[in-house]
């Protein structure tokens, strides 16, 4: 299943490579990993006609208070599709099983293959420093994988890129054993919309699952149009940091960074190319 998602994809990509767009995939270990983190900056990316691919590497067939399996891998592989249809990006689901994920050499190999079939300028992903086992093995797995998708003779089913993408980590809380650093930070109020109709596509996480974990299961609304605004208001929707608002003072300038409600950030991974501040403004076309 897995080798054949792939190969349509390897498909797919060949026109890609030619098409003079900017190529841009992210990685979680769940399918709202990546919506949590990048759903606005993906949004953003589409509207300046970037090509965007979210990936998880688990099918999250452990997610949820009451169901499992593979039934609720099945629907939120439905949830995530619809939550990339609405962002206008290509969404795929990895069937690795939820909470065991492990850096392993076969998915550090679908990893390769995916960067490379997709002809990746940029590739986000979380740091590997999390409270959750499979975000850490996540960005352990991402970054095995950043010099390795340039040397032809791994993975060699799947041509090598003769260019190193940029790699990125995604914002995170974490401060051991180093705090995120803002380098890049992406205004989202103009898609702020997009990003909560994506994560409100997702209704076994973001309504159930992940209010029930937190023990506020009955503050969801049953109404769709005050849930949608539960969610914008939510713990999914906070304002940026002092850091991030210092990061967006420097790509748009102190007049407009003081007005942005919602930011979504990003730390330059040493791993991959080294851009510099005019590189930067290329690859982030949304920048002003």
């Amino acid at each position: 299943m897995i080798r054949t998602i792939l190969l349509l994809v390897a498909a797919a990509s060949i026109s890609m490579a030619q098409d003079g767009r900017l190529h841009v995939i992210a990685f979680g270990a769940h399918p709202d990993d990546c919506d949590i983190r990048a759903a606005g900056t993906a949004a953003e990316f589409v509207a300046h006609g970037a090509e965007v691919e979210f990936v998880s590497l688990t099918n999250g067939d452990a997610g949820h208070q009451s169901e499992g399996g593979g039934m609720l891998a099945k629907r939120r592989r439905a949830e995530a599709e619809e939550s990339g249809r609405l962002l206008g990006v290509r969404y795929i689901v990895l069937d690795n099983h939820d909470g065991e994920l492990l850096p392993t050499l076969d998915v550090r190999r679908e990893i390769i293959r995916l960067i490379r079939q997709w002809h990746a300028d940029i590739v986000l992903a979380p740091r590997p420093n999390d409270y959750h086992p499979d975000h850490r093995y996540a960005g352990v797995l991402v970054e095995d994988a950043a010099y390795m998708v340039v040397v032809p003779n791994v993975v060699s089913d799947t041509p090598a890129l003769r260019k190193n993408p940029v790699f990125f980590y995604y914002e995170d809380r974490f401060q051991k054993p180093a705090p995120f650093r803002p380098d890049v930070a992406i205004d989202i109020d103009p898609v702020f919309d997009k990003k909560i109709d994506g994560l409100d596509a997702q209704v076994s996480q973001f309504y159930e699952w992940l209010p029930w974990v937190a023990g506020k299961l009955d503050e969801v609304p049953k109404d769709p149009v005050a849930r949608k605004q539960w969610l914008a208001n939510g713990p999914f929707a906070p304002p940026p940091t002092p850091d991030v608002r210092k990061a967006l003072e420097k790509w748009y300038g102190p007049e407009r960074a003081a007005k942005v409600k919602h930011a979504e950030a990003f730390e330059l991974c040493e791993y991959g190319s080294q851009p510099d501040e005019k590189e930067l403004r290329r690859l982030f076309p949304m920048l002003p």
